[in-house]
């Protein structure tokens, strides 16, 4: 078997978790995109195409509300810039000499969740690896919305609910390991949850907040406590 074929097959793995994370949030949404008035294709198509959960929920409430396109590109512009920050941070870990294809693909799949394990994973990043991450990824988001599209009156609300739980605590088992493997990356996610809870951050919008809270998590971070040269991620 080929090294990008065994790089896909980790990435599926290490993915399957965020997948089955996915779904249990994109059923939610599925539920809340029908009673907005979506039917089940749009719904499904409006996930396969936009992978970003606070993005499509805000999304959903412009819908109802009967906003202009405008206001849905602006909202959308201001939720999801953080993923402009997790690109960049992804794209300096990528092998030298990947295509700018190949970086296109890779952005379009990037979520908090992937972000993490991507960066959390020793040395270069291959794009048979992030591929398989959004392989694995990807239909977890986009067969959720529909089947909650579909099937979501089955199901009590508060079963539903209780599903979207699922994302936080798999996203807090991705990060723990890393914080109590190096205390500058546990030091990090305290400094930012402190942050992001601050009264002077907490007026913000979601979008806005998660980016001013990671420029100056993350610009300290690299300031005080810098890489050395043999911690550098490697090829």
């Amino acid at each position: 078997m080929s090294r990008s074929a065994l790089l896909f097959l980790r990435g599926l793995r290490d993915g399957l978790p965020i997948g089955a994370g996915y779904f249990a949030v994109s059923f939610a949404f599925g539920i809340q995109a029908v009673a907005a008035g979506l039917d089940a294709f749009q719904t499904f198509v409006l996930s396969g195409s936009n992978l970003t959960s606070a993005g499509q929920f805000a999304g959903i409430g412009v819908i109802k509300a009967g906003g202009a396109l405008a206001a849905m590109a602006l909202t959308q512009l201001v939720i999801n810039l953080r993923y402009c920050l997790m690109s960049c941070a992804i794209s300096q870990k990528l092998a030298p000499g990947v295509p700018f294809w190949h970086r296109w693909l890779i952005a379009f799949g990037v979520t908090d969740e992937i972000f993490a394990v991507s960066v959390a994973a020793h040395g270069r990043l291959r794009p048979a690896y992030s591929y398989g991450l959004i392989a694995a990824a990807w239909p977890g988001w986009a067969g959720g919305s529909l089947l909650g599209a579909v099937a979501g009156d089955i199901l009590p609300a508060t079963v539903s609910q209780a599903l979207a739980m699922a994302l936080f605590a798999m996203f807090v088992a991705i990060v723990v390991p890393a914080a109590r493997a190096d205390r500058r990356v546990l030091l990090a996610s305290l400094s930012a949850a402190a942050l992001a809870y601050a009264p002077w951050t907490a007026a913000l919008g979601e979008g806005m907040r998660v980016v001013l809270v990671t420029l100056l998590v993350a610009g300290a971070a690299a300031w005080l406590c810098p890489l050395r040269d043999k911690e550098a991620p490697h090829a």
